[in-house]
Parts: structure tokens; sequence; C-alpha cells
């Protein structure tokens, strides 16, 4: 195999998108998709989440991000794409950090 189909997506989001139930959210849009990894709130103020999946997931995965849940309010979602490390067997929330 040339390339792994898995991809790993980090993401920032910005916002008010503390106190609004961002990160369970988020591990609902996780599980759904079958995607591993974590989420957690940030001391900034943002929330952060890495996950993996296919890139087509993952995609799915970041529109949801960018809507973010009904309280919430998504200003930026900063993106980084990377190679998929298989490190997750699951998808959970992690302590603030």
């Amino acid at each position: 195999m040339s390339e792994s189909k898995n991809q790993r997506l980090h993401a920032s989001i910005s916002g008010r998108v503390q106190g609004v139930g961002f990160r369970a959210f988020t591990t609902t849009q996780a599980s759904r998709l079958n995607l591993t990894g974590w989420v957690r709130n940030r001391f900034d103020g943002s929330v952060e989440t890495v996950a993996e999946g296919n890139r087509e997931t993952l995609e799915d995965f970041l529109r949801q991000l960018r809507n973010g849940p009904g309280p919430a309010y998504v200003e930026d979602v900063d993106v980084d794409w990377q190679s998929a490390t298989g490190e997750f067997s699951r998808f959970q929330i992690r302590g603030t950090g």
C-alpha cells in the first residue's frame, strides 16, 4: 500500500464553544461516524479535537464542528490534516489542557 486511507484531523474551534455542550456534541458526532480520538476544552476558551478516520468521514465531522450544537456560536475552526497514527481505540473527552 502506498498510503493509508485513514487520516487525522486536528481542529481548534473558537467562539462561544465552552459551557454549551460542545464536547458532548463532538463526542456524539464522532461516535455516530465511528471516529476515534478525543476532544477537550482549552484554557483560552476554545475547544480542541483530534479525530482519526477516512477523509470523507472526517470532512463530514468537520462540517458538524463548524455548526456546533444549538447554543454554540462557532467563530472559527483552525484545521490541520495529518497522517493517522491508529493510537486511539475510541473517542473520549479529555481534561482541559
